[in-house]
């Protein structure tokens, strides 16, 4: 038996003395999609649909009557065989009529479908789509034909009948109609899997075309909405931009794809050129997506020192943010990461009341014993830790920085910063503003001192 649990509460609700009897349909509606039928037994009649061995669908299912009948249910079975049977007409009828047209014949219909006010039809928006995906399809090095051609055709289920009786069936009956029009099995597949994530702990899309238009579908959305000033407030969230952005987030993160997120903003920003009515927020959208990457990654258990330590880098590469996270958790372990956590925070602070600092130093100017020593022992571990960062291995970079500790601490318990001579201070700064972009790479470990 199919038993969605929403299902299953509404019927209990429904019913004081629950009896459950079996029917049948005629065995010539299973040739409608599987999709259509159970939403029609679930949400029209509240039947709960029964699947073979194999988990396929049957012309069998199981209703609940509040009564116990005397005939043990023979009328109500026949009578619930001829109700659902007139729904099931209805819905082949649909998908026939449906059928006699093809996705692309549907495209130049959406110029009359409105999807904002301000951001114009549902056509334009296809374009925007179109374009995005192609865009970041050639980033990805990922297929620009067949991408183009699946975000084409990626709305052009909505003014279907099927759709339009069940809304939640958008991108589901794309494929099936996609496949009957003999387009190719990525393009059917990636209509279905655009809409994807479509809520917390959804699937993320498989194939890499679904991938590149379902990021478009959401940067589209993302960009577009707060470019006219339709963002989120409180609780408030009409357009579900939450939702977008942590899909964004999810599939940049998992799927590990090699493209910053502010190419992908620029890419979806150009899409909206001649719009009127739009006016980029790419600050206030990049502090929202931000913010749900906080939330996201303290969701999977980090805390908020180590989320914190990468987010105020302001990362651009959201693939590599797991990675990061995870030399962190390493470096947090070390007997040296407080003390430097703790230098760490005393170079930001001391850096934050100078003016503009070089990231360049002199060691022909260093007087103190301490600074020296810190000089060349930064010189020392400065190129591996830089070779590290290279080469992706986040853990070993911030591990590298541990024979630091002892000449970071000897220098500010010997060596006065802020001295009179100005060659000499601007010198110090520069040394330490060198040990902090070194120290930072990975991430802002100040944020690690407690």
């Amino acid at each position: 038996a199919v038993i969605p649990s929403e299902l299953l509460d509404e019927v209990t609700a429904l019913v004081e003395w629950p009896v459950v009897y079996d029917s049948t349909f005629d065995a010539e509606y299973l040739s409608v999609p599987p999709e259509c039928l159970l939403l029609t037994m679930q949400q029209n009649q509240k039947y709960f649909a029964l699947n073979d061995r194999s988990g396929k669908l049957t012309n069998r299912f199981l209703l609940v009557s509040n009564i116990e009948a005397a005939d043990g249910g023979a009328a109500i079975r026949a009578g619930n065989a001829r109700v659902v049977r007139a729904r099931l007409a209805d819905a082949k009828f649909f998908y026939d009529q449906d059928r006699k047209q093809t996705l692309e014949s549907r495209v130049p219909g959406l110029a009359h479908v409105v999807y904002h006010g301000k951001l114009g039809s549902q056509l334009q928006r296809v374009e925007r789509i179109t374009a995005i995906a192609a865009n970041i399809a050639n980033e990805l090095g990922v297929h620009p034909a067949l991408t183009e051609r699946a975000a084409r055709l990626a709305k052009a289920d909505l003014p279907t009948l099927m759709v339009g009786e069940f809304p939640e069936l958008q991108g589901v009956m794309g494929e099936y109609y996609a496949q009957n029009d003999g387009e190719p099995a990525v393009v059917s597949t990636a209509i279905r899997e655009h809409y994807c994530p479509r809520f917390a702990g959804d699937a993320l899309p498989k194939d890499a075309i679904s991938l590149c238009v379902a990021l478009a579908d959401k940067l589209e959305t993302l960009v577009g909405l707060f470019g006219v000033g339709e963002k989120p407030t409180g609780e408030k969230d009409p357009f579900a931009l939450r939702r977008h952005a942590l899909g964004i987030l999810r599939m940049m993160m998992e799927k590990r794809l090699p493209i910053a997120f502010d190419r992908m903003l620029k890419i979806a920003r150009d899409a909206f050129a001649g719009v009127a009515a739009f006016n980029s927020a790419d600050k206030e959208l990049l502090e929202f997506v931000y913010e749900r990457l906080r939330g996201l990654l303290r969701e999977q258990g980090y805390s908020a020192q180590q989320v914190e330590a990468v987010i105020a880098l302001r990362p651009e590469r959201i693939d590599q943010v797991p990675q990061q996270l995870a030399a962190v958790r390493a470096f947090m372990a070390l007997p040296e990461a407080e003390s430097l956590a703790a230098a760490n925070k005393r170079i930001s602070n001391i850096l934050k009341k100078a003016d503009d600092v070089p990231v360049a130093f002199d060691r022909a100017l260093f007087l103190e014993p301490a600074e020296r020593s810190l000089g060349e022992a930064y010189s020392a571990v400065r190129p591996w830790a830089e070779q590290l960062y290279a080469s992706g291995d986040y853990s070993a970079m911030l591990k590298s920085l541990a024979p630091l500790k002892v000449p970071v601490d000897r220098f500010f318990d010997e060596v006065m910063v802020n001295v009179e001579d100005a060659k000499l201070r601007a010198n110090r700064l520069g040394l330490l503003a060198a040990l902090q972009t070194t120290m930072n790479r990975v991430a802002d470990i100040s944020k690690l001192s407690s």
